[in-house]
């Protein structure tokens, strides 16, 4: 038996949940024997979860939670994958913009053996402001974690369902759930997806999301390559930062020494001290964080792909 879940965050979209819903029945896979249409509610404010309600009476596949507050997306899809039952887990938008009928494209393209399939908005309907920060952050991301998507930020995905239970989400990191997944081992895929305009209310990101993801991608960089080793992190901004500081204090030596006094009132003495001090903490932080690493190893647990079992196992 194949099960589907369907997760749709939704945060004030009255307007378009019922035609959401209607389009992902309607289009659910002849090979999935059962689906799961699981709405969270992310503290709207408008008559959203009223709405979903209803939606519940007709279709008995549909469920739902709702959050107290408005936490985010990361964290209403979070909500999602802990109660998702699905082999296959599908995470869409609720603005409409998603076609529901790409959705049998999605189940084709993981069984063709991949863990995480994404979509990519090619023909992105979309005014420009949105469009040009996400080319930028997605070619940005793109390079930085050797990932070659088009649209980290689609929140068309497919997932295999132990996967997503893997997957722990936070503050705004919805946007590098592709990058994630490559640290846990998954093998990824992108997909062109239709874009359809808004149809009901307004978009509930600006242009303020690009600080943000520029600050995540900070995050993410810390807690994916460097989470077993943080000394190479931080050691290496403080090694880096040691020898330029101490390079500066070096040369202000050199010119004393030839009587090119007096050096106190040159700001080279400053910086070359400030450089050196930093340097020292980072390199602190960092033997301070590969303690705790090694306090904590046992939490930090390798990924299993699979396992065979010797035969007097």
């Amino acid at each position: 038996m194949t099960t589907l879940s369907v997760i749709v965050p939704v945060y004030n979209e009255q307007d378009s949940l019922a035609e959401l819903a209607a389009g992902v029945v309607a289009h659910v896979p002849g090979d999935v024997d059962l689906i799961q249409l699981l709405f969270v509610d992310d503290g709207s404010t408008d008559d959203s979860f009223q709405q979903i309600q209803s939606i519940a009476k007709e279709y008995a596949c549909v469920c739902a939670v709702r959050l107290a507050v408005n936490c985010g997306k990361a964290t209403a899809l979070q909500a999602g994958f802990d109660r998702a039952k699905g082999d296959i887990v599908i995470t869409m938008d609720a603005d409409l913009q998603d076609d529901p009928a790409e959705i049998p494209r999605f189940v084709e393209a993981l069984n063709q053996g991949y863990d995480l399939v994404s979509g990519w908005k090619e023909h992105r309907q979309d005014p420009w402001h949105k469009t040009w920060p996400s080319r930028l952050f997605n070619g940005t991301v793109a390079r930085v974690f050797s990932l070659p998507l088009h649209d980290f930020n689609c929140g068309f995905k497919a997932f295999r369902g132990p996967l997503c239970r893997q997957l722990q989400l936070y503050g705004e990191l919805h946007r590098y759930v592709p990058v994630l997944a490559k640290y846990r081992g998954a093998r990824i895929t992108e997909i062109p997806v239709r874009h359809h305009p808004r149809p009901h209310g307004k978009s509930k990101y600006g242009v303020e999301r690009l600080f943000k993801g520029c600050l995540d991608l900070i995050t993410v960089v810390v807690t994916t390559r460097f989470l077993r080793r943080p000394l190479h992190f931080f050691g290496g901004l403080g090694l880096l930062a040691v020898l330029i500081g101490g390079g500066c204090l070096f040369y202000l030596s050199i010119l004393w020494l030839g009587g090119a006094r007096p050096i106190g009132n040159r700001p080279l003495l400053f910086y070359g001290m400030a450089l050196l001090a930093v340097g020292v903490q980072l390199l602190s932080l960092g033997i301070v964080a590969e303690l705790f690493i090694r306090f904590n190893h046992q939490k930090l647990k390798p990924v299993i792909a699979e396992t065979l079992s010797l035969p007097n196992e």
